[in-house]
């Protein structure tokens, strides 16, 4: 009677037979603008998570808290590697201590310092490329580790060459 789909083709079959024709060419302007729906809605799904749920960010967090682990690690290998302090009243009374750096220590120090050195500076790589945002954290913590490590290793080198 004035139905369209009175033409001797039911509903089922015409559907068929357009998405069989859509699948055929892939080119069609319908199969693109799903390919951008479908992009575009998960371009809205990776924006809607939480940063802090990302494995990037897990990753620079858990970079971070081995850093300042490892400077920790460094601040009590230095205990362990200086020599002790002999006051006066241990040179009055003639008490001798060790006036040597522990070697042993003083390299496993260098080499936590090196490592400290290197995990803040990928750390501080990785923070640049993804902060783009004007709300972004700095990270200052990372120069700031970054700036001691490097300040310590050149103490080290000139203070006792090495």
């Amino acid at each position: 009677m004035g139905n369209k789909n009175d033409l001797g083709t039911s509903v089922d079959s015409q559907q068929q037979t357009q998405s069989t024709a859509q699948r055929a060419s892939p080119s069609s302007d319908s199969s693109n603008t799903e390919r951008r729906a479908m992009t575009y809605e998960q371009l809205a799904e990776r924006r809607s998570t939480p940063r802090s749920k990302t494995p990037f960010y897990k990753v620079m967090l858990g970079l971070n808290i081995f850093g300042w682990v490892g400077m920790v690690v460094v601040l009590i290998l230095f205990h362990y590697a200086r020599p002790d302090f002999i006051s006066g009243v241990q040179q009055y009374w003639g008490i001798e201590g060790d006036a040597s750096w522990s070697q042993s220590h003083l390299s496993a120090m260098t080499i936590m310092l090196q490592v400290c050195l290197i995990v803040s500076l990928i750390s501080i790589v990785m923070r640049a490329r993804r902060n783009r945002r004007r709300t972004d954290s700095f990270g200052a913590n990372l120069i700031i580790l970054f700036a001691i490590a490097a300040i310590s290793l050149i103490t080290l080198a000139t203070t006792l060459g090495l």
